[in-house]
């Protein structure tokens, strides 16, 4: 998928309608508040491959980031890994427990005018799963 493919997604999922129940859906998963859509994926195995995967997922997500942000502006790096040590002691909703665990940090806009917020971050913070390239948007704020 290009990065004009990704932004079209993005685009796409701030007015799609949230299912009512948990699941997989046509861009990787879906529930009541949230869409995480995987725009890439890579291997798992070797670390060499794996690291180079890493380096251009970080490529792709800051062109992604270098679009919305002429548009929604510009944001810092959010942080996950404080939200993942809070998962210790508290209750953090869906999604954002989940991309905790899966990236260390993200970048976050509130989309004007739709209640929601998109994010995109790459998930690798398991060497036991894919690399990916995540865009997720929710209407829950982050925590």
């Amino acid at each position: 998928m290009s990065i004009a493919q990704h932004i079209a997604l993005v685009d796409e999922l701030c007015y799609r309608p949230f299912p009512a129940e948990h699941g997989p859906s046509d861009v990787g998963a879906s529930g009541p508040g949230y869409h995480v859509a995987v725009l890439e994926s890579g291997p798992y195995g070797d670390p060499a491959t794996r690291a180079v995967t890493i380096d251009q997922f970080e490529k792709d997500r800051d062109a992604v980031y270098e679009l919305l942000a002429s548009r929604w502006g510009d944001t810092d790096p959010y942080n996950l890994q404080t939200v993942l040590l809070r998962t210790e002691r508290e209750e953090i909703p869906r999604p954002w427990a989940e991309l905790s665990a899966w990236a260390g940090v993200a970048h976050v806009w509130e989309v004007e005018g739709t209640g929601r917020w998109v994010v995109v971050a790459v998930a690798d913070q398991d060497p036991s799963h894919d690399v990916r390239l995540l865009a997720v948007i929710t209407e829950t704020d982050p925590p």
